[in-house]
């Protein structure tokens, strides 16, 4: 039977994407498959997006077993980190006063430096490699990532329209601006930053399936629902938590982390409780509002979830879908919990006219509750209670229900216990909780706009999360929603004045 292998190492995504449901076995650190070599029982193998470069988990074996297949002629496919990987080397100081470089394998000659995108695009694509014969409109597919910025004498095979780099729109001409794809001379060694590349590009994904000569299609796609059971049955990667199976709930409940202001620690939060989540057993969406969507991946590593393409919810022009059809597609789907990560404080752009603007109108679109969170680093914990009151008040006046309001990184439980009475009596929020304060997350590897690792930060914050919260209180403050309406500049205005 054909043979295609998909790497399942710590660091990985291998659950963002289906790969054209193609994967049909599971290729560990070790570099083996079911005890054997995988350059001996693949026909191909591809190499998830994630944090490869940054976890340092690729081992000499998995290695060697790629490098091997490479000379044998047999086509590799890295998306993202895997292109990364790849490559000659990756500068993955962003935010660092030197260049921070680890050296890829050196299979396609470029390198990696920091550069930001999350859109969904359109590539124009170079046929230098058999995977893009025939294609001869632009591939579809989407970017997410903080180290993107590809050069090199690799023969290209895309180049992206990203509207959007390192926070600021760039490209209101809609020039394919972003080097995206490149292979080796031969054209089997292949990298791209395109997530999607064999979900939505079906010439693509039959170049790969004809390149191996697979003619057991059907027992491909049959094998590779076995990959995906094995996948969705583990926490995390290399974790040995199972997830229960459990009666599913007839129509998903919503939950939002808000909150008052940047470095709140709401990724941190939503990726905790994600995996809390999964770990009973619940299939957990993970949204967000806005267009970065970099910040649900530590979840979907948790959850093996897949990027869908209402991840990214639309805040004016930035985002990829808007709530209305969102809320919709949701609430016919299979999910049980769906966790939506605010942007900035839940105010940012309120009184600005592209309208939605701000975490707020989202919630008020759809009556979403609402955990309403500071980080108490900056300002101490008294600043925090009194900014939380404010932001709380000014919410339920936006009818805007705040389920709890959750004081992170708490360094003294003295303080917390007295400010406790005081956002009681000036909120009608009955649930006040706390996080401590976490010491290693000074490290680089905690941060997820410069660099992260998820196995790392996904670990600590579950940890985290189910020693200091109430997963159950938590499940009863998320609730089933309907989209009711987008509110106008006027009413938004009003509300506030």
């Amino acid at each position: 039977m054909t043979k295609i292998g998909l790497a399942y190492i710590n660091g990985a995504v291998p659950g963002f994407e289906d790969f054209g449901c193609l994967p049909t076995d599971i290729v560990k650190e070790n570099g083996l498959v079911n005890g054997n070599k995988a350059s001996d029982e693949l026909d191909a193998l591809i190499i998830p997006g994630g944090t490869l470069i940054e976890s340092n988990d690729i081992n000499m074996g998995l290695n060697t077993e790629i490098k091997k297949m490479a000379r044998d002629g047999k086509p590799i496919i890295g998306i993202c980190a895997g292109f990364q990987l790849l490559s000659n080397q990756i500068d993955i100081g962003r935010k660092s006063p030197v260049p921070i470089v680890k050296p890829g394998l050196g299979l396609i000659d470029v390198n990696f430096s920091p550069l930001i995108t999350s859109d969904r695009v359109k590539a124009k694509v170079f046929k230098n490699s058999f995977l893009v014969k025939n294609q001869d409109e632009d591939a579809n597919g989407f970017h997410t990532h903080t180290y993107g910025k590809v050069e090199g004498d690799a023969k290209p095979l895309f180049y992206s329209q990203v509207q959007r780099m390192n926070y600021g729109d760039t490209n209101k001409k809609g020039d394919y601006n972003i080097f995206s794809g490149a292979c080796n001379d031969d054209g089997n060694v292949i990298g791209t930053m395109i997530h999607g590349i064999l979900d939505e590009n079906p010439i693509i994904k039959n170049n790969l399936l004809e390149q191996i000569d697979a003619t057991d299609i059907d027992d491909i796609y049959t094998k590779n629902m076995e990959v995906k059971r094995f996948l969705r049955s583990e926490v995390g990667i290399n974790t040995g938590i199972e997830i229960p199976s459990i009666d599913p709930i007839k129509k998903p409940k919503y939950l939002m982390i808000g909150s008052n202001g940047s470095d709140s620690g709401k990724t941190f939060i939503i990726t905790g409780l994600a995996g809390a989540l999964t770990k009973r057993g619940y299939k957990v969406a993970l949204l967000k509002v806005g267009p970065d969507v970099r910040d649900i991946i530590p979840g979907l590593y948790l959850t093996k979830g897949k990027m869908e393409d209402f991840a990214s919810i639309k805040i004016g022009h930035l985002g990829w879908r808007d709530i209305e059809s969102t809320i919709n597609t949701l609430n016919n789907s299979d999910y049980d919990i769906v966790l939506i990560e605010g942007v900035m404080s839940v105010f940012t752009g309120l009184l600005n006219e592209k309208v939605p603007f701000s975490a707020a109108e989202i919630a008020m679109s759809s009556n979403i509750p609402m955990i309403l969170a500071s980080g108490v680093n900056k300002g101490g914990i008294e600043s925090a209670a009194i900014d939380l009151v404010s932001h709380a008040n000014m919410l339920e006046k936006f009818g805007v229900d705040v389920e709890a309001i959750l004081l992170n990184k708490v360094y003294n439980d003295d303080i917390f216990d007295n400010v406790v009475p005081y956002i009681k009596n000036n909120t009608s929020v009955e649930n006040v909780l706390k996080l401590p304060k976490l010491k290693s997350a000074d490290m680089r590897g905690f941060i997820p706009e410069v660099e992260i690792r998820y196995e790392l930060f996904t670990s600590h914050a579950m940890n985290l999360i189910e020693e200091n919260l109430d997963i159950d209180l938590i499940i009863d403050m998320a609730r089933e929603v309907e989209f009711n309406k987008i509110y106008s500049f006027d009413e938004i205005k009003s509300k506030v004045i």
